[in-house]
């Protein structure tokens, strides 16, 4: 420890350190992958503008520490202005390692943004693969082409992650009869969360995670049942909390709201996510 870190603990001034920290860009996507945890499958609208993202990491970049910054969704290249976060994360976290997922789709629509990330030696772009049918594997050609030419041309640090090999429900039903699981055991739930550590910067508060930071848009759109209603009770940590506050809940696991996921992983085959529920039951029909 150097003797600046020995004085900033001492004074209790020791920024607490999140593994993760994610920003959603914009709410919505254009798949629509059957129970996914950011609730991007119930057709939510909206971005996040630079100023409100700019104004919500200044209220938090001198207090906490990040290792890692994820600029997601939804689907984040949705938004057009899309290569401006990069900087904008730099701006505020300049040692946090940097990652765009996507699903890839509309990469085409952001031409300076392998130019970018190239230019930033620790940031990266992961590309989400969410289905192995023959369908969705000719839809990402071209998808799969632009990325050869960045990686060609800029040199981008490009991963492509096969999401749908270890696909989980997080929740039960869709929109008015989506239902929390009922297990009982918010440490084993807790356990084996998959974004266990995946906190999420959202208006300006931070958020555990993202069922619990986007649940709100679902309860603004949906008939819930009350079931939700404890989770739904849940509260960020706002931008006034205490040193202690912080530290306190940079260091807690679980927690009673947890209990709205499962305690046992519910694998299950992911649907194809180009269609939509009724285009699914359509299909089946024929």
């Amino acid at each position: 420890m150097t003797i600046l870190s020995r004085v900033r603990s001492l004074l209790g001034g020791e920024r607490p350190v999140f593994r993760r920290l994610e920003l959603h860009v914009a709410h919505g996507c254009n798949l629509s992958c059957e129970s996914c945890s950011h609730f991007s499958n119930h057709a939510h609208s909206g971005t996040v503008s630079l100023d409100e993202a700019d104004r919500w990491m200044g209220l938090w970049s001198r207090r906490v520490s990040v290792k890692r910054f994820t600029l997601l969704g939804g689907e984040p290249s949705i938004h057009p202005q899309l290569p401006s976060f990069v900087g904008l994360v730099r701006r505020h976290w300049p040692r946090a390692s940097m990652e765009i997922v996507s699903n890839g789709f509309f990469l085409h629509r952001h031409p300076t943004l392998p130019a970018i990330l190239a230019a930033d030696p620790d940031a990266r772009l992961i590309v989400s693969v969410h289905h192995d049918s023959e369908e969705y594997r000719e839809r990402l050609k071209p998808v799969f082409d632009l990325l050869e030419a960045w990686r060609r041309d800029h040199k981008v640090l490009i991963e492509l992650r096969p999401s749908d090999k270890n696909w989980t429900r997080r929740y039960e039903g869709f929109g008015n009869a989506m239902a929390p699981f009922e297990d009982g055991d918010p440490r084993s739930s807790w356990e084996i969360c998959p974004a266990r550590h995946c906190k999420q910067l959202y208006d300006g508060q931070i958020w555990k995670c993202a069922p619990l930071a986007y649940l709100p848009m679902q309860k603004g759109k949906y008939r819930l049942s009350e079931k939700w209603d404890p989770y739904l009770a849940y509260r960020p940590l706002d931008p006034g909390c205490s040193n202690a506050e912080l530290q306190a809940f940079a260091a807690l696991e679980d927690e009673a709201a947890c209990g709205m996921c499962p305690a046992k992983q519910r694998f299950f085959e992911l649907p194809n996510p180009l269609r939509r529920p009724k285009d699914r039951a359509s299909a089946a029909v024929t």
